[in-house]
């Protein structure tokens, strides 16, 4: 099917002034509270700075990764562009985020036996800072989570994040509360299972897109039987459907039709029906004759 091959902005593009903002609120913010919840003595203070360093990271990977998306090929060999490069920043923000919760989980087990007593004016001061900074992040990258995987990524982290900083209020409150320094290790746990759950969560999600499987939501034998039911179309064969980026699914089929059928109108039927029906912009279709058994397509 002959088209044009150049693609237009990603999903990630056109949100990248979110993650421009909330990359800055939250890189200053991470500074404070690192060097705050080191002086107050907080664990629990300490790994939502932890976290907030994760954010960091993957909003400056996520930047990153829509700046080579968007970059055009000088080599020529890579046909399908960089765009793939937006999923490999989600798959480092997984990554950040497993590491942060394995920090607190270890931090926590060493602090056993001798629980540090933290500076809960400092933690409640901070926490409600930080809450009021990831609400922000959130409402600017709500968005675009839903269109890409890459921005999805980073309004997970700052969602977790934004559930740290309601802990951090917690363990300070708890901490006053009760005089038990305890309360500070045990949020920093329940902090580090959350995040850890979020990041397996969004792993999936990653792999998927790598493993070329069918796009979510979209099923491979529905799409078949569209195809085999637009008129002059008698088998549809070597079905293929997979996820460039997000936003961007990708489709390749070899269409038989019924003998003397005008091979332009299938070829114009199909495209259509892929695009408007269920959102497969770029579709690579071969047309083979029914009649004389020509396909020519891979041997797998």
């Amino acid at each position: 099917m002959s088209h044009d091959h150049s693609h237009g902005l990603s999903a990630t593009g056109r949100h990248r002034w979110r993650l421009m903002v909330t990359f800055g609120l939250v890189a200053v913010f991470f500074v404070v509270e690192l060097l705050t919840g080191l002086a107050a003595g907080s664990l629990a203070l300490i790994s939502d700075a932890g976290h907030m360093a994760a954010d960091v990271v993957t909003l400056g990977a996520a930047l990153v990764a829509t700046r080579i998306a968007t970059r055009p090929d000088s080599t020529g060999r890579r046909t399908f562009g960089s765009y793939r490069a937006e999923v490999f920043a989600s798959g480092l923000a997984v990554l950040v985020m497993l590491g942060v919760s394995v920090y607190i989980v270890v931090e926590a087990i060493s602090r056993i036996g001798s629980p540090t007593e933290p500076a809960s004016g400092v933690m409640l001061l901070v926490g409600i800072i930080g809450l009021v900074i990831n609400v922000i992040g959130i409402l600017l990258l709500r968005s675009g989570s839903g269109e890409s995987l890459n921005v999805k990524g980073a309004y997970l982290e700052v969602v977790a994040d934004a559930v740290g900083s309601i802990g951090v209020i917690a363990a300070a409150l708890l901490v006053q509360a009760t005089g038990s320094a305890w309360w500070d290790t045990v949020v920093a746990l329940a902090i580090a299972l959350f995040v850890a759950v979020r990041a397996v969560g969004l792993g999936r999600e990653v792999l998927a897109v790598l493993g070329q499987h069918a796009p979510a939501g979209t099923e491979p034998a529905e799409i078949l039987g569209a195809l085999e039911q637009l008129p002059g179309v008698n088998e549809v064969h070597d079905l293929h459907i997979w996820q460039l980026t997000s936003g961007m699914n990708v489709a390749t089929a070899h269409l038989v039709t019924i003998g003397g059928q005008d091979s332009t109108a299938v070829l114009r039927d199909a495209g259509a029906l892929l695009r408007d029906r269920f959102e497969i912009a770029h579709a690579t279709l071969q047309v083979e004759s029914g009649e004389t058994n020509d396909c020519t397509g891979a041997d797998w």
